[in-house]
């Protein structure tokens, strides 16, 4: 889905819709009440947002488990699968299963370590630690109660932040802010805050830890500098690829934006090759859009890489290590 324009500010149509974003909350409340959670006999490390859409949990996601992999540990990561038809457990083959098995998130995961999709998140754990694991990351989960974390980190957009502060349908929030940011060990703010993001968060809880990261293309892509580009994306915010294109010195010919995990289909990559070639351009995409690209057409498209980049590395690094210890 994309997110409606009305969700980024106050205004009347969210404020009718308020009521039904209480009773969203309040039913949130009481699954959490009524849960009893697994704990289970490694370390649990949640990687979440609490606005709908995309925040950069993955990319997150995939930098911990790259620090917790240099300091030794067995890591497994564990994910709903978003978009893909199997429930679970299953462990991620990159090589075999494809986006609409397993979604497109976990074959990024599943190329860095060990992968549990599972909507039962208990089960995906069990079957992970039954195959050696050591720590598990999980992708997303920070709203389910169900299986009991060791340490939650909360990762924010600096440019959408936390939109109208209203939970569903009336805003973005997945739950009352103040609740999310009070469960949350520490938060993870994405990009440059221009929402007021930190402001708020210190309104709630003025010690919450906050650290700074980005998303920056690998040194590879320095061989895209002047190329044009056809940029196309369906991911949370679009406008986040196209402008890192152009931070990176592409020539943006054009773009094209569609909804998050859009299943692009053979016509779909059969139109977008042909503008490019109008228009003398490279087709480009996301590491995410090309997972649910059709495999035949994956020739015709260059994928930007990017990788996390902290403001301070110690930081992070620190507060799992006390984790580990």
């Amino acid at each position: 889905m994309r997110a409606p324009n009305f969700w980024r500010v106050r205004s009347g149509l969210s404020a009718i819709l308020a009521p039904l974003g209480h009773t969203y909350a309040l039913a949130g409340t009481a699954h959490w009440r009524f849960t009893t959670p697994w704990r289970a006999p490694v370390a649990v490390i949640c990687v979440g947002n609490l606005v709908a859409g995309g925040a950069g949990k993955t990319p997150i996601a995939i930098a911990i488990g790259a620090i917790l992999q240099d300091k030794g540990k067995e890591v497994h990561f564990l994910s709903r699968g978003y978009g893909g038809v199997l429930t679970g457990p299953v462990r991620v083959d990159p090589d075999v299963h494809t986006a609409k098995q397993v979604g497109d998130e976990p074959l990024l995961l599943g190329r860095v370590a060990s992968t549990w999709i599972a909507k039962n998140k208990v089960a995906g754990a069990k079957a992970a630690l039954s195959n050696g694991a050591e720590i598990l990351v999980m992708d997303d989960g920070f709203q389910n109660p169900s299986l009991s974390k060791t340490l939650s980190f909360l990762v924010v957009d600096g440019g959408y932040g936390f939109g109208n502060e209203r939970v569903m349908p009336a805003g973005p929030l997945r739950e009352p802010l103040s609740v999310g940011v009070s469960r949350a060990d520490a938060v993870i703010l994405m990009g440059a805050d221009t929402t007021g993001v930190s402001d708020a968060i210190r309104r709630i809880d003025p010690d919450k830890p906050l650290f700074d990261a980005r998303l920056a293309p690998l040194s590879s892509a320095q061989r895209y500098v002047g190329t044009k580009v056809l940029a196309f994306a369906g991911i949370g915010r679009p406008e986040k690829f196209f402008h890192t294109l152009k931070n990176l010195g592409c020539d943006i010919a054009t773009t094209r934006a569609f909804p998050d995990h859009y299943d692009y289909t053979p016509d779909d990559i059969a139109t977008l090759a042909e503008t490019a070639a109008d228009l003398n351009a490279t087709l480009m995409t996301t590491a995410k859009d090309f997972q649910r690209v059709p495999e035949d057409a994956r020739p015709l498209i260059e994928v930007l890489d990017v990788v996390v980049e902290w403001r301070n590395t110690d930081a992070i690094e620190s507060m799992l290590s006390a984790v580990l210890s």
